[in-house]
């Protein structure tokens, strides 16, 4: 089988159950979500609970849907982040590109797709390697620049293509798209992105607002 999640999807394996079962389980989520050890991956992400677990229900489901009709014939990958799908891989023809991109879309709660398939032969093992080599490059280096935390950006790799999802703010995405642009191996930097305000950004982290400026003139 040469389709395959997005790697947050294999570290959580024993989540694919609840993730099919997200409608039903929706009210109750934090009591099931504790029972499968969701809380401690969900670090440093700014998405919710029932999003971060939804989000791997639509890769599972995406993935059936389309390993259901052309099983090894293609090489797709499908991440989603915040019910944005990117779709990524290789097929062969633009009928097959727009029909993957229709089984996605289908899938229940997909807010927009990204399909950024390439119409070429299946990529090798090697050059599968080397992605996820300068996948681990690129966060390494968002780890070393210490710019924003490197857990608010997801890195899809894909033909030395670099994608970038995330909740960030317009500065993270900026900071995260110089870092990926200049390491090396990385032939093309793509936005996915969800742009946030600062504001949006600290409720989601649960900041505090930065203190006001010491240098403005009190008020009398």
């Amino acid at each position: 089988m040469n389709i395959r999640t997005s790697t947050m999807g294999t570290k959580v394996r024993n989540l694919a159950v609840l993730a099919l079962c997200v409608p039903v389980l929706a009210g109750c989520f934090g009591a099931a979500a504790v029972g499968v050890g969701t809380s401690a991956l969900l670090i440093a992400d700014r998405r919710n609970p029932e999003t971060y677990v939804s989000d791997e229900g639509m890769e599972i489901r995406a993935v059936s849907r389309i390993n259901g009709k052309y099983g090894d014939k293609i090489h797709v990958n499908v991440v989603s982040y915040n019910r944005m799908v990117l779709i990524t891989g290789e097929v062969p023809n633009a009928a097959i590109k727009a029909d993957v991109e229709k089984l996605a879309i289908e899938v229940p709660n997909v807010k927009s797709i990204s399909n950024e398939l390439a119409i070429a032969g299946p990529s090798s093992f090697g050059g599968r390697s080397n992605d996820s080599y300068i996948t681990s490059k690129v966060k390494a280096r968002f780890i070393d620049a210490n710019k924003f935390a490197a857990n608010h950006v997801k890195v899809v790799t894909e033909a030395g293509v670099v994608f970038l999802l995330g909740l960030v703010t317009q500065t993270e995405a900026d900071a995260a798209v110089e870092i990926a642009r200049t390491t090396g191996g990385v032939l093309k930097v793509v936005r996915v992105f969800e742009i946030i305000s600062p504001e949006q950004a600290r409720a989601l982290d649960n900041t505090p607002p930065p203190p006001p400026d010491a240098k403005a003139t009190p008020k009398k």
